[in-house]
């Protein structure tokens, strides 16, 4: 499982573990049912804070739960799951950022994609899924060619940045596409006037998504010769401290302005554990004990909730389409890749 919001049930409590677990299964079940199996690869830790965001706008009455079966990711048991139009505009979101991940790497011929008959096919599951996320996202009246859009110009932007170029005019593509799927919450929530600083506490998140992948990637990116966005501009670390601080706390005035009819959770998430996301990349804070131990029933270690290795839904790695690069969305590994 991949994203820069990696909680564990030590910080979490019970009843946010549940609450978080419930959006986690819920973005997965999604995706399954309303594009198969395999689209569930794509499942991710961030892309679940649309169907938060929802919810904690509208309410848990407003948005629904339903219980689902079980599953051998939580022992085999069945849970509580959000379900609506939070937990479809996520699935939305992340197909269409996978979408346009695969392309590029296909593109690139990256590992076994430069083979042409993995190529191929690689290339139809990005159809399929641009497709599909289309889809969902009419179905939730959220354009998704906003993000296409924002994908597409940042292999521009990289082209053309150098030493000296502003770092933020690099994550600008990504900052433009998670201001609109974070925007577009309030839309579904029926709260319009959450628009605006969702839109911001969005902006802010994308950028800090881009910079702490940059950091994470930066000395494997050297050994591969793959590009990043520090050393293509020259960015000192400590400037991308900075900004990445900087972005922290812009979110948490964001969601000031915004109003929730249970805020807990969201607050958890893009408040604490975005600075504790920052402080884990540039290595100032240890693993926390709760991702090393066993979770229920023997479940393993990992960095879950209840400490299972992150796979995907039939026990393999959750990321298909690791690789170089600081985007997040396009151009390289990062954290939805």
């Amino acid at each position: 499982m991949f994203g820069i919001v990696r909680p564990c049930r030590h910080r979490l409590g019970e009843k946010l573990t549940s609450q978080w677990m419930a959006h986690l299964c819920g973005l997965c079940l999604a995706l399954r049912g309303d594009h198969g199996q395999f689209a569930r690869v794509v499942t991710n830790y961030d892309g679940l804070l649309i169907s938060v965001l929802t919810e904690a706008q509208a309410g848990h009455d407003a948005t629904g739960r339903r219980t689902a079966g079980p599953c051998p990711l939580r022992g085999m048991r069945t849970a509580s799951v959000a379900h609506g139009e939070g937990a479809r505009l996520a699935a939305a979101v992340s197909l269409v950022l996978a979408s346009a991940k695969v392309r590029d790497h296909v593109t690139d011929g990256d590992g076994l994609l430069a083979r042409k008959p993995v190529a191929r096919a690689a290339r139809r599951v990005a159809a399929s899924w641009d497709s599909a996320g289309a889809r969902s996202g009419t179905a939730v009246g959220f354009d998704t060619s906003l993000l296409v859009d924002a994908v597409d110009r940042q292999a521009g932007i990289e082209a053309l940045a150098g030493p000296g170029t502003p770092i933020l005019a690099v994550t600008e593509p990504t900052e433009t596409a998670t201001a609109a799927a974070f925007a577009h919450t309030a839309v579904l929530a029926g709260r319009p006037g959450n628009a605006g600083p969702l839109a911001e506490a969005g902006r802010l998140f994308g950028r800090l998504a881009h910079l702490l992948d940059a950091v994470e990637d930066r000395h494997a990116d050297a050994v591969s010769g793959a590009w990043n966005p520090i050393t293509a501009t020259g960015t000192s670390l400590a400037e991308v401290r900075r900004l990445a601080d900087d972005a922290v706390h812009g979110v948490r005035l964001a969601l000031r302005d915004a109003e929730f009819a249970d805020e807990q959770l969201v607050h958890l998430l893009l408040v604490h554990e975005l600075r504790r996301s920052v402080d884990r990349a540039f290595g100032a804070v240890p693993v926390c004990a709760s991702h090393l131990g066993g979770g229920p029933q023997g479940a393993g270690q990992g960095p879950g909730p209840y400490g299972q290795q992150p796979q995907g839904v039939h026990g393999s790695p959750q990321n298909p389409y690791a690789g170089g690069g600081g985007n997040p969305y396009a151009g390289g590994g990062g954290a939805y890749g």
